[in-house]
């Protein structure tokens, strides 16, 4: 199972939202690049990048940072955060992005999702962010009438990568990752599937790997990390193990 530790960036810095709320921002850093280095010496081959600013403005406002972060991290970078048309896909890949997440496309233009997933094989991952079940969108500030495991299943035999499943009620509340939920989503599902919101610790990381044989991939971990809850490289080795 992958751990990709998570960078999130507002106005250039390296922040962390509860529930996902703009307005209740933690700041951690001004230099994402060094952020970067930081969980690469821990051990990480992954990262999780999201531009915040560009969920609600519907296209990039962080690219400078982004860029560092790609340029210093020797990984796979996996990027999401306002993603909606072949250009900046394009864009993205061509900068050196390993994948992108796409979260509000997938959701009101899913045929380009899936011409997306086509043409770069293994390099698109589908958000599938729930507000009690339901889909949200557009940084979630909008929550949809459309169901989880429904839009999960629009994306199977379409070439995704990946489902990036976080439950936003939990996102940056240390609340404890919600397997229930993501494991049930795993097995209704053909497509790995990504944990997210929540995680406060190895536990979380321990319960998780476990399933990984029912299609769980990874999880995404931010706050734990940066408030010294959670060890990255001890998390790290016992994904790994």
């Amino acid at each position: 199972m992958i751990v990709f530790p998570a960078i999130d960036l507002k106005g250039g810095q390296v922040v962390r939202l509860a529930e996902g709320d703009m307005d209740r921002a933690t700041v951690y850093g001004d230099d994402p690049a060094a952020q970067a280095k930081l969980f690469a010496k821990a051990g990480a081959m992954h990262l999780h990048v999201v531009d915040l600013d560009g969920s609600f403005a519907g296209e990039a406002r962080n690219r400078e940072a982004v860029e560092a972060i790609v340029d210093s991290f020797e990984g796979y970078v996996q990027l999401g955060g306002g993603i909606r048309t072949r250009e900046a896909v394009d864009a993205w890949f061509d900068a050196g992005v390993a994948r992108i997440v796409m979260g509000t496309a997938a959701l009101k233009d899913p045929d380009f999702v899936k011409d997306m997933a086509r043409e770069y094989p293994g390099g698109i991952v589908v958000a599938v962010d729930a507000k009690d079940g339901m889909v949200a969108t557009a940084g979630w500030a909008d929550v949809s009438d459309v169901a989880v495991v429904d839009l999960a299943r629009r994306f199977e035999d379409a070439g995704v990568a990946s489902l990036l499943f976080t439950d936003i009620g939990r996102d940056g509340m240390l609340k404890g990752c919600n397997i229930e939920a993501t494991v049930d989503l795993a097995r209704a599902v053909d497509i790995p599937v990504i944990a997210s919101g929540g995680v406060k610790g190895l536990d979380d990381i321990r319960i998780l790997s476990m399933y990984a044989n029912d299609g769980i991939e990874g999880v995404i971990t931010g706050r734990a990390i940066y408030d010294g809850r959670l060890d990255l490289a001890t998390a790290l080795k016992m994904a790994e193990a």
